[in-house]
């Protein structure tokens, strides 16, 4: 599965800077790594109940089309939480037991600009996006915990999330963004290659 994975990703990288350099467009928005900073979760956060995590972000941006790009990216968050757990007839004692996962979403995210429908400022960018990508977990027990393991049972999966977001250019190669998600919303730092 991670030799799928892998080959998939850097098949979709090396299909994008062909892609990238075919691209006819006005306004070039691609060519830009975009390093964000998020809370959240995917998919319900798994076993976290429902609190929101500190999420880490990165992506990068290669001209598709007109006002279009597609970015793979990579994401990165941490859980641990306890679990209150015995059991008398098999003699293992009642107490907090812990658990811990690792989330890395991974995936490709496609967004169109509408900064020239909005004849918006050369300053602001203004943009929908879908993403699409693996959720890969990897979660752990402590060692002597003989209970139930898939009490926090999550298994890699497809993850589909929407965006709507906005980037305003401090300089021709730095910019900030934001990117409200139906996942993990981030703000952070666009650093354009010209």
């Amino acid at each position: 599965m991670k030799t799928f994975i892998t080959t998939s990703f850097l098949l979709i990288i090396f299909s994008l800077n062909i892609l990238s350099q075919e691209a006819p467009q006005a306004e070039k928005y691609g060519n830009t790594i975009n390093l964000g900073l998020g809370i959240g979760g995917y998919s319900g956060n798994y076993g976290n109940s429902g609190r929101s995590l500190p999420v880490f972000h990165l992506d990068y941006e290669l001209n598709a089309g007109t006002n279009f790009t597609l970015a793979p990216f990579i994401s990165f968050y941490t859980y641990s939480n306890s679990y209150y757990w015995g059991d008398k007839k098999k003699n293992f004692p009642y107490k907090y037991y812990y658990y811990h996962e690792t989330v890395i979403p991974i995936g490709l995210k496609g967004t169109y600009y509408f900064d020239q429908l909005l004849n918006a400022n050369s300053k602001w960018d203004f943009y929908l996006a879908a993403s699409l990508g693996f959720v890969i977990v990897n979660s752990s027990w402590d060692n002597d915990y003989y209970g139930d393991r898939n009490y926090y049972n999550h298994s890699s999966h497809i993850n589909l999330d929407l965006h709507i977001g906005t980037e305003y250019h401090l300089n021709n190669n730095l910019g900030i963004f934001m990117d409200l998600s139906s996942g993990v919303s981030t703000i952070g730092l666009a650093i354009h290659q010209k």
